[in-house]
């Protein structure tokens, strides 16, 4: 089953892998559809067992969780610089997610798993500057 995943107006959708589970895409970018530093997209509906495929597009970015923004028992992860990086999701919940070197400047994601039952601890985290008003826009278009 395709899923559409929805964020400033771009659709993407994701491929199928083994046992229906699909692999999306997420983009790291100097520049994209939001302005400077972002993943795109920055929201993502996922289902458990799916594959988030961080796509390096450019240097000098990572992938690192967000304390406080994991669901239970999920533990923290964090990428190497400059390189794509696979996250299965299995635990249903919301993923915060930041570029470490550019995390002040907004580079954040909110990943959607099944049903975001860590809703409350998750949104209670608080972010700075252009994080704080991007993670804004992402928990709105949390279902």
């Amino acid at each position: 089953m395709l899923k559409p995943l929805f964020l400033t107006c771009a659709v993407m959708v994701g491929s199928a892998t083994l046992a229906g589970a699909e692999t999306i895409d997420i983009q790291m970018l100097n520049r994209g559809v939001d302005g400077a530093m972002v993943f795109e997209p920055s929201y993502v509906l996922a289902a458990p067992g799916d594959v988030i495929h961080f796509v390096s597009v450019d240097r000098g970015h990572n992938v690192e969780s967000i304390e406080g923004m994991l669901p239970d028992g999920v533990a923290p992860f964090k990428s190497a610089m400059s390189e794509d990086f696979d996250l299965t999701v299995e635990a249903e919940g919301l993923f915060g997610i930041k570029c470490t070197p550019h995390y002040a400047l907004g580079m954040v994601a909110l990943i959607q798993v099944g049903a975001a039952v860590n809703l409350d601890g998750a949104a209670a985290v608080t972010h700075r500057g252009k994080a704080a008003t991007r993670f804004e826009a992402a928990f709105a278009l949390v279902q």
